[in-house]
This record gives structure tokens, C-alpha cells and sequence, in this order.
């Protein structure tokens, strides 16, 4: 189906970080946009506001008559909503074009040249910033991101003079192989998603036919010391990226009155006394990451230089919340345990001398149940821990699974508490706290404004 002669557009699943910004697409091309989501959202008000007719209810009557027309409407769905859904099921008896969300980004990758960032975490994170870099530059571009940039407060950026694209690489569903990416970045491939993909070696897999799809003349930029063996195509350069190594790495790193400076090494071009605008430890190494994008990209070091302390950062991403001499909060997406283990590293490196406590929603029956002694391994340099109940999101609860596989394993002589999400407020309102941080992908996200509140208070 060709773009331009579309007239509508569906999402089932509208509300969802990376369905949200497709939306935002294709209402600024002026097509009409309608959908469906489980549940009405801070994001999905916002995307109402813009233009966007949605709905809450899996209910056929309650589709747009716009987007009725099987000729003239495209069906963007996510994996995550079930096969058997009663709006999907009627879509695809009456013969309209569907697509997954993943096929969608594939398009705009064919005709634009997509700068990729693909790994099983700080993909968010280094890719919102690439473009930020991007953006700030004289090349610009256009991005399509999983979380949304506190400098734009969007996850769509658009730009009528670039033809490049930075497209958040999913592996869920393997989703990232429709992509045909003119350079990417691979963070990560430590196990995720085993409920796709079954085990680890059919994980690491994926990424390998993921970056056989990087363009002839293009570039693979890939975390040094990874578990990942690449094969990409004749003419595509492979470089490496870390912390303190790699063709892409910092040198200098100097870090204290609040702020993190490098000089960035790179094989494209040295740059001196970079300054990070959110200045916690791992952002040094999605930095270098980003860097190395957006040089690839064409833009001049004096540019990356001066927009650097710009970033402000993703929501719901070592999120500051509130700080001041009594608390600190602030809310985390980390929701895989390697995650965990590096945002509470970071924490403790900011705050070495205060207690730590963390409210963690683990996400999905299949990731506790694959991942719950790493779960606690990871919780448990935590000072304390509060554990909510498992949030299901597209799943079944599973026998046996839920919480407390974490909960009993965690460190001995730790704090830590089972809690359920509506008595999670009382709790906190006659707790001791220092630093607080809210972990997980769910809906935990809800909370943080009321918890500010209560903070507020103290």
C-alpha cells in the first residue's frame, strides 16, 4: 500500500510508546488516525488532543466510519495484543492491509536512511539522543523513539531538510528484522524475551540476521565484549564502542560537582571535554554510542560539543523526579536485571552515603520466571526493597510465578517488603526514605506523581 494514497489509518494498541509515535506520523502527513488501547493514558489523552480518535473498548461499532474503508485504510497493530482480538479478527476477514508497527518503520527505512539502535538495553536512551545530537546539527533528521525526549516532550521529531531516520530497533518479536538500517548501534545482548525466542542462543541469533540487514556502504557500531558474532554485508564497517575501549571510547573522565566530562576518541575525529546533560555514569557509554551516530551522520564535532549538556534525557529514564536536602526520587524504566544492576550502580555512585530504596513492579510472568534469581541478585544491592505484583501486560499469570520468586531470594539482612500497587502509597507516606526510585515497565509509572506529592509533604 502506498502512503500517499492512503486516507486513514488504525493502531490497535495506539497507546503504546513506540505505537504513539507512529501516530504522531501519520497525522502530521494528514491522514485520519483512529485506534484502540486497553486503557486510557497520560499519552494517549495527549495524542486525543492532536487529532488521534480513540477508543478503550474492543469493539467493532466503535471505529472511526473513516476507517471502514478496506481500500483506502491501513491497520497498523503491535504484537502485543492477542491474535483472537475482536477488532484485528474483523480487519483481517474483510480483507484490509495489516501490518505490524515493525513493517511500517521497514518502509521508512527503504526510502530514508535509518540510523538504528538495536540491543536489549539503553536503546531508549542512545538513540533520543543521537537525534538530539542529529537535530542540533546542520544535517538534522527525523526520529521514531521508545520513550519520550524531555526536550522535545515528544517521541516523533520531523524534518522536511534530512533524509536520515532514527529508528529504535526492537528485538521483541523479532521485530527489528524488517529493518534495513544505513548504520546501527547494538548496546546489549544479554537474554530478553525468552518467551519469543526460547533460549539464549536463538536470542544472540536474531541480532546476528539483524545486522546482515545494515545497507551495503553502510556501518554496524557494536558494543565491545558482547556475546554477538556480526555478519554484515561486503561494505559495511563494523566498528566497536565502551566505556574506556573500542574505535569509539572516552579517555579523561573526570567526574564531580555534579557534572561528567570526557574526551571522546574516535576514529572519525577526536572530540575534547564532552559534557554530559545528564550526568550519571551510564550515560557516558550511550554518549559514546550517540556520538558515533551522529558523526556517521555527517555532524561537525563543534556541533556534538556544543549540544552535549543540551540532552535532557527520556522520560521515565533516571528520571529525576524531586531533590532537594531531605529526599531524592526519581523513576526508572529498568526492567530487565542487567538493567537494575546498572541504574542502582549509578545511584549508589551519586549517593554513596545515603539509603537506598526501590519500588519494583517486575513486568511479565515469563521474564520473573526466567530471570527471578538474577532479579534478586540485582535488587539486593539495593539498601531496601519494596516488590509489587507482577504486571501482566500481555500475558496469563503462570502457576507457581508471581513476586515472591524475588522476594525470597533477595540478600539476607535486607529490608524488604511485598506490597500490593493500591496499598503502595500508605506505605510510603510512613516510611523512612532517603533516596526512592521507582523500577519497572508496567504501569508503575502511574504512581509517581502521587508519590511526589507525598513526598513533597514531608
Amino acid at each position: 500500500m502506498d502512503v500517499n494514497t492512503l486516507k486513514a489509518v488504525y493502531f490497535i494498541g495506539a497507546g503504546g510508546i513506540g505505537m504513539s509515535a507512529l501516530v504522531r506520523y501519520f497525522l502530521s502527513k494528514g491522514k485520519t488516525v483512529g485506534g484502540y488501547d486497553r486503557t486510557p493514558s497520560e499519552l494517549t489523552g495527549k495524542l486525543e488532543e492532536e487529532g488521534a480518535l480513540l477508543h478503550y473498548e474492543d469493539n467493532v461499532s466503535l471505529i472511526p466510519p473513516a476507517c471502514l474503508d478496506a481500500q483506502t485504510t491501513l491497520v497498523v497493530y503491535t504484537p502485543a495484543i492477542p491474535q483472537d482480538h475482536t477488532e484485528l479478527v474483523y480487519f483481517r476477514e474483510h480483507g484490509f492491509e495489516i501490518q505490524k508497527r515493525a513493517q511500517v518503520l521497514g518502509m521508512l527505512t527503504q526510502t530514508e536512511r535509518g540510523l538504528c539502535v538495536a540491543g536489549t538495553h539503553g536503546k531508549t536512551t542512545t538513540s533520543t539522543m543521537a537525534a538530539y545530537l542529529l537535530d542540533h546539527s546542520h544535517v538534522g533528521c527525523n526520529a521514531f523513539l521508545g520513550g519520550i525526549s524531555k526536550n522535545y516532550e515528544s517521541n516523533l521529531l520531523l524534518s522536511e531538510k534530512s533524509d536520515f531516520v532514527v529508528i529504535e530497533a526492537d528485538e521483541f518479536d523479532r521485530s527489528f528484522h524488517w529493518l534495513t538500517p544505513y548504520a546501527s548501534v547494538i548496546t546489549a545482548t544479554d537474554s530478553d524475551h525468552l518467551d519469543i525466542y526460547g533460549d539464549h542462543a536463538s536470542y544472540v541469533e536474531s541480532f546476528r540476521k539483524y545486522t546482515s540487514l545494515i545497507k551495503p556502504g553502510g556501518y554496524l557500531i557494536v558494543k565491545k565484549g558482547i556475546d554477538l558474532r556480526p555478519e554484515v554485508q561486503e561494505g559495511v564497517t563494523v566498528y566497536t564502542y565502551a566505556t574506556e575501549e573500542g574505535d569509539f571510547h572516552a579517555e579523561n573522565i573526570r567526574i564531580g560537582n555534579g557534572e561528567i566530562c570526557f574526551d571522546f576518541i574516535s576514529p572519525l575525529g577526536n572530540i575534547e571535554d564532552i559534557r554530559l546533560g545528564v550526568p550519571v555514569y551510564v550515560n557516558i557509554e550511550n554518549g559514546i554510542a550517540a556520538m558515533a551516530l551522529a558523526q556517521l551522520g555527517g555532524a561537525f564535532p563543534e556541533e556534538i560539543r556544543a549540544a552535549m549538556p543540551g540532552f535532557k534525557g527520556v522520560d521515565r529514564r533516571f528520571d529525576f523526579k524531586l531533590k532537594n536536602d531531605r529526599i531524592v526520587f526519581l523513576s526508572d524504566y529498568a526492567h530487565h536485571p542487567a538493567e537494575i544492576r546498572q541504574s542502582v550502580s549509578s545511584i549508589r555512585m551519586l549517593y554513596p552515603d545515603k539509603k537506598i530504596t526501590a519500588v519494583f513492579q517486575p513486568h511479565l510472568y515469563t521474564r520473573t520466571r526466567d530471570f527471578y534469581q538474577d532479579f534478586a541478585d540485582s535488587l539486593s544491592l539495593l539498601d531496601e526493597v519494596i516488590l509489587l505484583d507482577i504486571y501482566p501486560a500481555r500475558e496469563k499469570p503462570i502457576e507457581g510465578v508471581s513476586s515472591r520468586l524475588i522476594f525470597d531470594r533477595l540478600r539476607p539482612g535486607i529490608e524488604k517488603s511485598l506490597c500490593r500497587k493500591e496499598d503502595l502509597l500508605d506505605v510510603l507516606r510512613n516510611k523512612k526514605l532517603e533516596v526512592l526510585v521507582t523500577l519497572g515497565a508496567g504501569d508503575i509509572d502511574n504512581y509517581v506523581s502521587p508519590i511526589c506529592e507525598i513526598l513533597k509533604t514531608r
